[in-house]
């Protein structure tokens, strides 16, 4: 079968991005209907004349899989059609229901002046599939999780309020960051936010924007936003390699950091500070997750950005079919031959799924970096950091850093009480 149904795939997309989406029938409903034995038997099939069933219709109803290959392989037989002059002969061995039936499958032998790939699939039904969750899942999973992630922040907030130093800081400060490491943070971080917001625009714009602002405002914001997205992409993906390199070697575990997480970081108790390195190891999730999700939106949106030439999911599919995994978690085995109109749904859909991730995490990393620390925001401003806030969060990489002369000093009678 060249096509499969696209509502199959979707949970498997939930389960990579490690998303609470959960699939909305067991795959194993399979319903095999009139089915299989029946019509070899002779039943309800046969007393349709080999046409569906009302059971058939009732399953794709409730969204079940069904066994259809009755109705895609009967497109006609041009090759055994009756003479011009017998009855029906004109029609070549293929009826209207036949043809229609084969254009739905992909079937029919369509001649396009168009050489792109998929210009000849002329009707793709797993397209509606692909709409509805993007109207439906996606947005109201994706948005409940940022929304979620907000609410626990504000109520982080509440309960903890600021993290603040232990005892008053000196008013010598020491290098933390240098300027390097803090372009290639904005850069990437920078970057991200336009593309949060702008990708927001384009998917969630026509419900909720268009009622507040009308038409007319929406689609030169939806068409600039479009335009910013695709360019911008490049700048995050050059901030990822380059935070990649400059970091990587910084944020690889070590003992310190079974320590810091056995202490919950110090983040729920007052006056207790884990000994950290230059990352702790809160840091250090945070650096691999951005790392891998990054690396995953980015190859997603490359597939975007260049429609049908990197073609993603048949091939991993046929990988993880070779693993037995899709098997194993009762999915069966995915499709390794798709549509390219189905490759980019998919690619849509995998990189909306990463995004919402990413900024759920990153709403964490925000709030941590300013109104959550006092003082931390400053190691990515001017790049230096107090002295008393280097001892109290990180004392392991300040002894590290004033052993090799790092720390200058600064203006003492601008010591913070």
């Amino acid at each position: 079968m060249k096509r499969k149904a696209f509502s199959g795939l979707l949970p498997v997309l939930a389960v990579m991005a490690l998303l609470p989406f959960a699939p909305p029938q067991a795959a194993a409903q399979t319903v095999t209907t009139a089915a299989t034995g029946a019509a070899a038997a002779g039943g309800d099939r046969a007393a349709t004349g080999g046409a569906q069933t009302l059971e058939d219709i009732l399953a794709r109803q409730k969204g079940l899989k069904i066994d259809d290959s009755f109705r895609r392989q009967a497109i006609g037989d041009p090759a055994h059609a009756a003479p011009m002059t017998a009855p029906l002969g004109t029609l070549g061995g293929v009826s209207d229901p036949e043809l229609w039936r084969a254009l739905r499958y992909d079937e029919a032998n369509v001649i396009a002046t168009a050489s792109l790939p998929g210009a000849r699939t002329v009707i793709q039904s797993s397209g509606m599939t692909w709409l509805a969750f993007r109207r439906g899942p996606l947005v109201t999973y994706g948005g409940g999780l940022l929304l979620a992630v907000l609410a626990l922040l504000l109520l982080f907030y509440l309960i903890r309020g600021r993290i603040r130093l232990d005892h008053p800081a000196t008013g010598r400060r020491i290098l933390r960051f240098a300027a390097v490491e803090r372009f290639s943070h904005w850069l990437m971080a920078g970057s991200f936010i336009l593309l949060g917001l702008t990708g927001l625009v384009q998917l969630m714009g026509r419900p909720f924007l268009i009622p507040l602002i009308g038409k007319e405002a929406f689609a030169p914001l939806a068409q600039a936003g479009k335009w910013v997205h695709n360019n911008v992409a490049w700048a995050f993906m050059i901030g990822l390699v380059l935070s990649l390199l400059l970091w990587i070697r910084h944020n690889l575990p070590d003992r310190s950091d079974l320590v810091w997480l056995a202490r919950g970081g110090g983040l729920f108790t007052r006056g207790a500070h884990p000994p950290a390195r230059k990352f702790n190891a809160g840091q250090k999730i945070f650096f691999w997750i951005v790392m891998i999700l990054g690396a995953s939106v980015s190859v997603s949106g490359l597939s975007l950005l260049f429609p049908f030439e990197l073609p993603l999911f048949a091939a991993s599919f046929d990988l993880l079919n070779q693993t037995g995994l899709p098997q194993a978690l009762g999915f069966g085995a995915l499709p390794t031959v798709m549509p390219p109109q189905e490759e980019m749904q998919l690619a849509q859909a995998w990189h909306a799924i990463v995004a919402f991730a990413m900024m759920a995490v990153i709403l964490a990393h925000i709030y941590i970096g300013s109104v959550g620390m006092e003082g931390a925001l400053d190691a990515m401003v001017t790049g230096e950091v107090d002295v008393e806030w280097a001892k109290e969060h990180h004392s392991l990489w300040f002894e590290e850093a004033t052993a090799a002369g790092g720390e200058e000093a600064g203006a003492g009678a601008g010591a913070a009480g």
